[in-house]
């Protein structure tokens, strides 16, 4: 019998409170390729949840719907109980979804404490001397204390990495719905070597305990360690569906097919192998 993580959660409704996110019936599609298909989903304070399944499945989607980056086809998106409409340009969220890219998505030209200062540079008053200090705090936590006058271009691709982690988590005193409450990762550790991946595992953990970080993440990825070492809770998609959910604890005893074959990595399967 499958195990889901929405019958574990309602069982602990008084310990989980009230969803922070809700995605209700959400559709996505792109010309004639149908990517989300009627997708619910549930995330609470404190939540740690991994989506992850076969490339080209709608998990980035996913996590550009919830950023509010991307709109729905059909379906809607509560944040912290508050319908959104339109995009995040279109209005603020009650409360601050951060997001790190695949990519890191620095700015090439600005030093790393101007990439994480960006958002108080551009929308608050704070000094030039304050700002400084916040993003020291930022970069201390990220285990990269004195790279703050260093360039993109100069950094690891596992450092970028970590400097987008600051960014993501960096707060505005003079808005604090700037302050994420809720952090998005896209393929964290992709493209890096497994000691790298390790030291960014560790910091996703490190930032959910940390005063300061943030303590509900949802993350998109393939690798099987960021899958055990980050996640609680897992959501596999397959074919614009959810097809199964549960605890990172049942992965291994499911008897779910999709999911035996992922964790696997077998040929043979329900899942299609493309090429």
């Amino acid at each position: 019998m499958e195990v889901t993580k929405k019958s574990d959660k309602e069982a602990k409704n008084s310990a989980w409170g009230e969803p922070l996110i809700e995605l209700k019936g959400i559709s996505k599609s792109f010309g004639s390729s149908v990517i989300l298909n009627k997708v619910d989903l549930t995330i609470y304070r404190g939540e740690s949840l991994a989506i992850i399944g076969p490339s080209g499945t709608g998990k980035s989607t996913i996590l550009r719907i919830i950023a509010g980056l991307l709109a729905p086809d059909e379906g809607e998106v509560y944040v912290a109980g508050k319908l959104r409409k339109g995009l995040i340009e279109d209005a603020e969220d009650p409360i601050g979804i951060g997001m790190v890219f695949q990519q890191a998505a620095l700015f090439d030209s600005l030093t790393v404490e101007e990439n994480v200062g960006f958002l108080l540079y551009q929308h608050s008053k704070l000094s030039r001397s304050r700002i400084r200090e916040m993003v020291n705090e930022k970069l201390q936590m990220v285990g990269l204390s004195g790279v703050g006058d260093r360039y993109p271009a100069q950094l690891s691709g596992g450092m970028r990495k970590r400097v987008s982690f600051a960014r993501a988590i960096m707060s505005n005193p003079d808005n604090p719905r700037d302050t994420p409450e809720v952090l998005l990762y896209d393929e964290p550790t992709a493209g890096l070597d497994p000691i790298a991946s390790t030291v960014i595992e560790d910091l996703v953990r490190d930032l959910q305990r940390a005063q300061g970080g943030c303590s509900t993440y949802v993350m998109v990825t393939h690798q099987d360690s960021t899958i055990r070492r980050t996640a609680d809770f897992v959501m596999f998609l397959y074919q614009g569906k959810v097809q199964w959910e549960g605890a990172v604890s049942d992965v291994d005893t499911t008897d779910n097919p999709l999911v035996r074959q992922f964790f696997s990595a077998s040929i043979d399967g329900p899942i299609h192998v493309v090429g």
